[in-house]
């Protein structure tokens, strides 16, 4: 197998395996200062990490690819997972259907922000700090309206309006906050490793 296989095959497991941890999350609501929201905020902001790093470091097109790959599995692992962990059937296809939707949909539009974006302005932070944003706002409505408007979970059937505006404003937070600072550290870090590996062929 190439080395650019065995990298889009580590970018589609790293893409599946957040995906469907954070579909497992999502169906786990909680209540922080009486702000509703499930523990899904705090997993999914690294897809936009791992998309954004991919497009700077390697390119649109293996971005895309991955996308091709993950969207199908990430959907088909989500509700395997969520039925076997007692959901209903009904409850665990939605949540998995949306999740594929909110994922390609969040991510395909994050990728022509950021190249937009990157393209427009020089500094490192700017391209994925506002794709952070963008990407989240659109993902998380899709995502919530998708898997819960008139849901056999009656409790997120009843609040995943106040869900998905409370979860996307800490989704932003967390990445800008934390993800961020390690966007710029391994950017930095894959960049010499990239640098290197070019200079050595």
């Amino acid at each position: 197998m190439s080395k650019k296989n065995n990298l889009l095959l580590t970018l589609v497991i790293v893409h599946i395996s957040i995906i469907t941890l954070s579909n497992v999350l999502v169906s786990i609501p909680i209540e922080i200062y009486n702000f509703k929201i499930t523990w899904a905020a705090f997993s999914f902001p690294l897809i936009v990490v791992a998309t954004d790093l991919t497009i700077r470091l390697i390119g649109k097109s293996m971005a895309q690819k991955t996308i091709t790959f993950s969207f199908p599995l990430a959907i088909i692992s989500s509700v395997l997972i969520l039925y076997l962990e007692d959901n209903p059937a009904s409850v665990s296809l939605r949540i998995g259907i949306a999740s594929g939707l909110a994922y390609a949909i969040g991510v395909l539009i994050d990728i022509n922000a950021f190249q937009f974006i990157r393209k427009k302005y020089s500094s490192w932070w700017i391209a994925p700090a506002l794709s952070t944003i963008v990407s989240n706002i659109i993902d998380s409505y899709t995502f919530f309206f998708t898997a819960f408007y008139n849901s056999d979970d009656t409790y997120m059937a009843q609040n995943w309006l106040e869900i998905a505006g409370t979860q996307t404003i800490l989704k932003i937070l967390i990445g800008l906050i934390f993800f961020l600072p390690t966007y710029g550290i391994l950017l930095s870090f894959f960049s010499k490793k990239i640098k290197s590996f070019k200079n050595d062929n």
